[in-house]
């Protein structure tokens, strides 16, 4: 190749690099000669430096450098680091010619010819002022943030690593719990919690889920330094990069033991107003129960006395007057439970229509021959799950209140239908909704509707449990109860129950009759009551049952240990001494899981757990009937291939 060829494609390069520098506007890029003396300039220089290129060409670039740059010889020290490695990189302040300044980010390269002899330097530049601005505001948000968090002295804002250490501490973590920050940076948060919440793992579910959920809310105590307990809200969040990589948890605990002791006092006053309450109530009710329990109490007498000396054709009667004069007693028991949340809830699937259409006659009894009962009743009706006897009980207790709203007569009617509440995916319900063509409660009584004791009634004429007794059932049955009335326009009572995917159970019908053939049980009776032991043994000996007494159960414990067999034990729950009916079931079944066990009570505190752990439970006062049934189903091979773990569902017999 020619030397003219060489020489022209050589000048073809330099021109497009010629071409390619003096397009860059972004950065200043112009040549030095080894002096420091500038040779050429770019449109980018002369943006940044406010020079034209004739006003600075054969000027040293050390102009640009600030006073107290010139005074530590820094442009000689750059060209010298520039030559003896090869490159020289810094930023700083650098001046413009109108003396304003900027802060540039500088490179400077040697040039060498071909021999290696330093020609020059290749000098870039850029402007980037605006990055440091920006910087110094994060520098200066940073500041003022700590400044602030370090300023917080109510609460304790500190941060922890991914593993759960603190590497970060405030005043107020020094304030409320005791630590200085040279004695907590450094060590595991859980330190700040009791010994009980660091056994079952307490801290660890915390930080887990943080990271799980972004943030974790919890309130409980936690410990300072000196060992005492305080009562903490805390929250943590998890605190992730850009990337989405867990990197630590922000805390933050405020100490809220004065707020908590004033809850606690605020609750222990209410409650002590609220039983001082109940019992000025209690005591203003005696008088209505006492005169509603004498009347029972006369009636039964009185009909057992005229039965000594009745004729056969009037023993019936005298019967059953005095049979019901105590199931009103017995009903205004269940009231009295159910307002003190002592009631046996034994909730079962129901087909509503079904319980309604048979208590006809109950309903009848509890109105009057010149009221008309109506059954509105909705074909297929979904199931709902709830206690039967209560439900009775609380349609009973509309029907004696539409009764007394009614002196003249009237309409009582029962309609029933399936309910979807309002909005997407709204609950499905089933209601039941009790009216009469009374004359209505003014404004100021249904406020007080369900106000336990509250009653319009003369004294010995009602409780004042009606319906509360009403509104208990539904709250227990997960439903509720809404009520709508007018003066002279009569009342409507709404009993609202969410439907069950379970199915209705068929009703198994009892019609027992005296000296009806059955199976012969042997049935080892626990009752401390000699009266009830005495009654209940007489009714299963006539049914053909053999049946062993005992009046407590270490004594029930003896009788099993000795070998006797039987097919079934019948125990009260509250039994005396230290031993109760839950406590011989449990053992019965641990060393003769075959051997059935049915448990009675009228109320005690244990029996939710009995019906958890799958014994099943009758209530008192029993039925004869009722107590047959339940024994005799207890001990027949169906109950029990279920009782282990499910509670043996004891439905009421037909009588």
């Amino acid at each position: 190749m020619s030397s003219e060829s060489l020489s022209g494609r050589e000048q073809i390069t330099d021109d497009r690099f010629r071409i390619l520098v003096q397009g860059v506007t972004d950065y200043a890029i112009f040549m030095l000669d080894p002096t420091g003396v500038v040779v050429s300039w770019n449109p980018g220089a002369e943006r940044f430096k406010g020079y034209a290129e004739a006003e600075i060409i054969g000027q040293h670039f050390s102009r640009f450098y600030t006073e107290e740059d010139r005074a530590t010889d820094l442009p000689r020290r750059a060209l010298a680091t520039a030559t003896t490695e090869g490159r020289f990189e810094q930023e700083g302040w650098r001046v413009r010619k109108d003396g304003t300044r900027m802060w540039a980010h500088v490179v400077i390269d040697p040039i060498r010819d071909a021999s290696g002899t330093l020609i020059g330097y290749a000098k870039i530049t850029r402007d980037i002022s605006a990055r440091l601005a920006a910087k110094e505001a994060l520098r200066a948000s940073e500041e003022r943030f700590r400044i602030l968090v370090q300023g917080v002295t109510d609460y304790a804002i500190f941060m922890l690593d991914a593993d759960g250490i603190v590497t970060n501490w405030n005043s107020g973590a020094a304030r409320i719990k005791g630590y200085s920050e040279a004695e907590i940076v450094g060590q595991h948060f859980s330190r700040f919690y009791t010994e009980g919440d660091r056994a079952t793992g307490v801290p660890a579910r915390a930080l887990e889920a943080a990271a799980r959920e972004g943030k974790y809310e919890a309130e409980g105590w936690r410990l300072r330094k000196d060992g005492t307990r305080f009562f903490a809200s805390v929250v943590i969040d998890a605190i992730r990069d850009k990337a989405g990589q867990l990197v630590g948890f922000a805390k933050v605990t405020r100490d809220i033991t004065e707020r908590q002791n004033a809850q606690h006092a605020l609750e222990e006053s209410r409650a002590s107003l609220f039983q001082a309450q109940k019992m000025e109530a209690l005591g203003g009710l005696a008088s209505g129960i006492a005169h509603d329990f004498n009347n029972l109490l006369t009636v039964v007498l009185g009909n057992l006395d005229l039965l000594r000396r009745a004729p056969e054709g009037r023993r019936a009667r005298l019967i059953d007057n005095a049979v019901r004069a105590v199931e009103q007693g017995r009903r205004l028991t269940q009231q009295l439970l159910a307002f003190g949340r002592r009631h046996v809830i034994q909730p079962e699937v129901l087909d509503v229509n079904r319980l309604i259409l048979g208590m006809d006659d109950m309903l009848k009894q509890s109105l009057r021959g010149d009221i008309s009962l109506i059954f509105d009743l909705a074909e297929g009706l979904w199931p709902v799950e709830a206690d039967p006897s209560q439900l009775q009980i609380a349609l009973i207790n509309l029907a004696v209140n539409a009764r007394d709203a009614m002196p003249k007569g009237g309409q009582f009617r029962i309609r029933t239908e399936n309910v979807t509440m309002p909005g997407q995916g709204g609950p499905e319900c089933v209601e039941i909704a009790v009216s009469d063509t009374g004359h209505g409660m003014p404004p100021d009584v249904l406020a007080r509707a369900f106000e336990p004791f509250f009653s319009t009634k003369e004294v010995g004429k009602g409780t004042g449990l009606g319906l509360p007794q009403v509104y208990g059932f539904a709250q227990q049955a997960h439903g509720s109860l809404r009520v709508a009335s007018e003066v002279g326009d009569g009342t409507t009572f709404t009993i609202s129950l969410p439907r069950t995917s379970a199915q209705v159970a068929e009703t198994v019908k009892c019609g027992l009759k005296p000296g009806e053939a059955a199976r012969s049980l042997r049935v080892l009776l626990v009752e401390d009551n000699a009266q009830v032991a005495e009654v209940a043994a007489a009714v299963m000996t006539e049914r053909g049952h053999s049946v062993v007494s005992t009046a407590s159960a270490p004594e029930a414990m003896h009788v099993l240990n000795s070998g006797q067999p039987f097919d079934l034990v019948l125990s009260d729950l509250v039994m005396p001494g230290g031993m109760s009916g839950f406590d011989l079931a449990q053992r019965v079944r641990s060393r003769w899981p075959a051997l059935p066990v049915l448990l009675a009570t009228g109320y005690s505190d244990q029996a939710a757990k009995v019906i958890k752990e799958g014994f099943p439970l009758i209530s008192k006062p029993y039925e004869p009937a009722a107590l047959l049934f339940a024994v005799e189903r207890t001990a027949s091979p169906i109950a029990l291939s279920t009782r282990q773990g499910n509670v043996v569902p004891l439905a009421r017999p037909s009588l």
